[in-house]
């Protein structure tokens, strides 16, 4: 177990580190938590794609609902985010996150009659505890273990509170997701993570029944061990894999700069492929809001990018869209190998 804290901790630093080093962070505060959304949202059996959510990331409105659903997710986590600065982790701070998630008011259970079931057979699996005072009660306790306990590893932590909020299961919907937001703040409190970036939902929808058994050994033999085990492996190979991401986006990035001053000097500006790769799915609007053309140069801007092989061009109702492929399929796909890029007539 020690040996497994140890790895998870130097995987955390090096992602870390590699947050550090890009020119800009809304690129990672716009794609990575995306990238956590669909997956912690998969897991619930709210399927979406990623292509779907960096389309619709800026017009909710037009999206499938689940798509809007993933979409709240992230806004939570940001939302949580910005919250530590006013308050430590709290209860108050999971009401927050699930209000979100759910577009809705979401306050600790005051009714009775909660129960998972498997979704095949419809047998209850698991009873958690009614009654709003007892809820109370025992999120206090979660709220005291994490911070009143710093002789105990912060990711030892983590796993523990992450199980012990789970099986309170405190609200009538929504615990999973706002469970797995809470994990990305605790790493940020307890400064391990500047931000919230580790895609650590990846790890869990790839090992979805073993995350649900092990929760459950945790309830019924107390085999607290393997589930402990699970989170550290979890970290440690989500924070290595994101790190991977992160150092493929820079490469990708300064090959942009590279190529668009190569083919268009007079166009180019690190500004301007900045918000490329804060927003893979790039309005006119876009180029305007940050500052760097007035709306016709910003149209030629982007057209000028098109002709060049950069970016592609879409049509979404009355408004275009300016695709970024190299870097959506950067972000989509499980390697870290950035494509050339090359000019239309060469493709």
């Amino acid at each position: 177990m020690l040996k497994a804290c140890i790895e998870a901790h130097k995987a955390l630093a090096s992602l870390r580190r590699a947050t550090e080093h890009l020119p800009n962070p809304a690129v990672l505060i716009n794609t990575i938590p995306l990238l956590e959304a669909q997956a912690s949202s998969e897991i619930e059996n709210i399927v979406t794609t990623a292509d779907e959510l960096f389309r619709f990331a800026d017009h909710q409105d037009a999206a499938t609902p689940a798509t809007r659903e993933a979409l709240r997710y992230r806004s939570a986590l940001q939302e949580g985010f910005q919250s530590l600065a006013d308050r430590p982790l709290s209860t108050r701070t999971a009401e927050v996150v699930c209000s979100r998630i759910k577009n809705m008011e979401m306050q600790v259970r005051r009714v009775p009659g909660t129960a998972l079931a498997n979704q095949h057979t419809g047998a209850v699996i698991y009873t958690p505890p009614a009654g709003e005072p007892l809820l109370r009660e025992k999120l206090a306790n979660w709220e005291r273990f994490i911070h009143d306990h710093g002789d105990i590893d912060p990711l030892i932590r983590m796993a523990v509170a992450h199980y012990q909020f789970e099986a309170i299961h405190p609200f009538t919907d929504g615990n999973g997701r706002t469970g797995r937001v809470l994990n990305l703040l605790m790493l940020v409190e307890q400064d391990l993570l500047d931000r919230p970036v580790l895609y650590l939902s990846r790890y869990i929808i790839e090992r979805k029944a073993e995350y649900y058994r092990l929760l459950l050994a945790v309830t019924c033999e107390g085999a607290w061990a393997p589930w402990v085990a699970y989170m550290l492996n979890a970290v440690a190979d989500t924070a290595r894999w994101t790190s991977a991401k992160i150092d493929a986006i820079r490469d990708l990035h300064e090959q942009a700069c590279e190529w668009v001053r190569q083919h268009r000097p007079k166009t180019y500006s690190r500004e301007l492929i900045d918000v490329l790769f804060s927003q893979p799915y790039c309005r006119i609007q876009n180029i305007v809001d940050a500052g760097i053309a007035k709306r016709e140069t910003a149209a030629r801007y982007l057209r000028e990018l098109v002709d060049i092989g950069v970016l592609d061009e879409q049509r979404m109702g009355k408004e275009k869209l300016f695709l970024h492929p190299a870097y959506l399929r950067l972000l989509s796909d499980n390697h870290h190998a950035p494509e050339r890029y090359v000019l239309p007539q060469e493709r």
